[in-house]
């Protein structure tokens, strides 16, 4: 399993949508590299849903539910989509400052290229950012 960081300003959807949701498209990605990392997504891979420009936390985890296939608002056909679910809400919102506080976090995609919006995160930084939740890791 792989995991991931999906951003999404909470104004336009946030978790608080995808729970009431249970299930949403993740479209609308116009970024190569972004794209690039959809198309590397698989089923059952985790990502940490944060909230971008209000906030800026991630919130909450959600899991892949379908791999990358055509993006349903892209007439071009050239852009992809994933279908993700929520998995649950993290047990405290853990905050860019403190993200970037945290030297093993020095790296993590939202410091590092903080405008893309769709990441890979390694294990470690996955284990670093649930510990700053307050929570065990898997």
């Amino acid at each position: 399993m792989a995991f991931w960081l999906l951003k999404s300003e909470p104004s336009v959807y946030s978790f608080d949508d995808l729970e009431r949701d249970q299930e949403t498209v993740w479209d609308g990605v116009r970024n190569n590299a972004a794209a690039f990392n959809l198309k590397s997504m698989q089923v059952g891979d985790e990502a940490l849903f944060y909230h971008s420009n209000i906030g800026k936390a991630a919130v909450g985890l959600c899991r892949i539910t379908k791999s990358a296939y055509p993006d349903p608002t892209d007439p071009t056909g050239r852009w992809v989509a994933v279908s993700v679910a929520p998995v649950r809400r993290l047990a405290r919102p853990v905050s860019l400052a403190e993200m970037k506080a945290e030297p093993g976090l020095a790296h993590f995609p939202v410091i590092r290229q903080s405008r893309l919006s769709v990441a890979p995160v390694r294990p470690g930084e996955w284990r670093t950012i649930l510990a700053l939740a307050g929570e065990a890791s898997p």
